[in-house]
């Protein structure tokens, strides 16, 4: 940053030294152009005057009087009569020449141009004389090259000074700027007094710092609930193992012991599948690919599969809606209307109802999942998502599961765009709705044939 503030400064001065340097030679060139034109009528109608007076032969005297100025005095057809330090005789005829046509024309003439006698640039002023004779005064004068010359020696001064004082100054000012970014508390961005134009970047860092804090806290509370939900079952099996181990059973209970180490082991293992569905869902590392999806179907195939669990409590299931087709990768989808049904066959009452309606809305499809059972404060409303959140922690060992359900059905549904919503009350049952969103591959021409199963 120093550097390029540095260059910027350094690149804006040359830039703006060229151009002064450049505009200083025009008007010192205009200016001197401007006094010689001056002194040259003036002596001219000097020379003039005397000539008027005393007659040619005052020109004699010029030779030996004024070297800077050549007087020369032309006739009417161009002869040259007398030149400065010349013999007339031998220089060309004049009649051309722009300021002789003009004094002959309108009494006096000028004009700049390269001399052919003296091979400079002059400036030439010519005024009629009383006998009909053309008088000329001419000077030589500094070409704009030259005048650039005579300048340049103090500008080259000027700019080594700017430049320098430029670099210091530049060096100070770019201290003075990054001296509150090098001492700004990156961890508490907010705190700092800095420039306003860097208040959005401050208000980002610290949202990523809150976010950072937040995934870090969520890591921890994780590692701490995995290690738990880990750690009983192996407790159990380990125990059962040891006392069976040691011939501390009796033949008849070994059956119910290996059922217990069995039930146990079946619960880490669903525990281990959920924790690796979970991560696959954070890193985005499903590769699986979407394809046309019934959720009618599904959702109908995922019934039938919970039907014993369902027939354990006593609970009625029901399916109703419509044909739907959603692309999504299908086994995703499986797994998120899976883990909605089986809660609220596990959270609810014994001879309970769970009702299911899949179909097409304005927003796109949508699958319902309504059951009796025993609800959710609404204070749990959104933390009924986070991993092994329950809601009822003294019950929830006998009523199963890893507490990651609807975890999953959460990163299932931010895979696919998908909205869940709550609805849900204690004594009033549960009502959570996952609502996809409408895509072009979606066909809302299936929906129309209204049906409705029991199971």
């Amino acid at each position: 940053m120093r550097k390029k503030i540095q260059r910027s400064m350094v690149l804006i001065l040359s830039v703006t030294l060229l151009l002064s340097f450049i505009m200083l030679t025009v008007i010192m060139y205009n200016r001197n152009l401007s006094i010689l034109e001056s002194e040259v009528r003036q002596e001219a109608r000097y020379i003039q005057t005397a000539v008027n007076i005393s007659g040619p032969q005052y020109l004699d005297v010029m030779d030996g009087v004024d070297w800077d100025t050549r007087v020369t005095r032309i006739t009417e057809d161009g002869e040259v009569l007398y030149d400065t330090g010349r013999d007339g005789s031998e220089l060309d005829n004049h009649s051309e020449r722009e300021e002789v046509k003009e004094a002959l024309a309108d009494g006096e003439g000028e004009d700049v141009r390269m001399s052919d006698t003296l091979g400079q640039e002059m400036y030439y002023y010519a005024i009629l004389l009383d006998d009909g004779t053309i008088l000329r005064a001419a000077r030589s004068m500094d070409s704009l090259a030259g005048t650039a010359l005579d300048i340049l020696p103090v500008m080259a001064g000027l700019a080594a000074v700017m430049l320098l004082v430029a670099f210091f100054l530049a060096k100070w000012q770019t201290k003075k700027l990054i001296r509150p970014i090098n001492e700004l508390d990156l961890e508490h961005p907010l705190e700092n007094t800095v420039y306003e134009e860097l208040t959005p970047f401050l208000e980002a860092m610290d949202r990523q710092n809150k976010e950072k804090e937040a995934v870090a806290n969520m890591r921890k509370e994780f590692s701490a609930n995995v290690s738990h939900e880990l750690k009983t079952p192996l407790t159990s099996i380990s125990g059962y193992a040891e006392i069976m181990k040691n011939g501390m059973v009796r033949p008849a209970d070994i059956p119910v012991f290996s059922e217990r180490i069995y039930k146990e082991a079946r619960r880490l293992i669903t525990l281990v599948e959920d924790i690796i569905k979970l991560s696959k869902l954070d890193e985005e590392s499903v590769e699986l690919e979407k394809e046309e999806v019934d959720l009618y179907d599904l959702t109908r195939e995922t019934i039938s599969r919970l039907a014993p669990q369902a027939l354990q409590k006593n609970i009625r299931m029901e399916i109703s809606g419509e044909p739907v087709i959603y692309v999504g990768i299908r086994q995703i989808l499986d797994e998120m209307i899976y883990n909605v049904c089986e809660n609220a066959i596990k959270y609810n009452n014994d001879g309970g109802r769970v009702s299911v309606w899949v179909g097409d809305t304005l927003e796109g499809p949508k699958v319902s999942v309504r059951d009796t059972g025993i609800g959710i404060p609404r204070e749990h409303h959104e933390r009924i998502f986070e991993r092994f959140y329950r809601v009822d922690k003294s019950h929830s060992k006998e009523r199963g599961g890893t507490g990651l359900g609807l975890s999953i059905v959460k990163h299932g549904a931010l895979l696919h765009g998908a909205k869940v919503s709550v609805d849900s009350e204690p004594g009033r049952g549960t009502r959570i709705e996952m609502q996809f969103p409408r895509k072009e591959k979606n066909l809302p021409e299936t929906a129309g044939n209204e049906t409705d199963r029991e199971v």
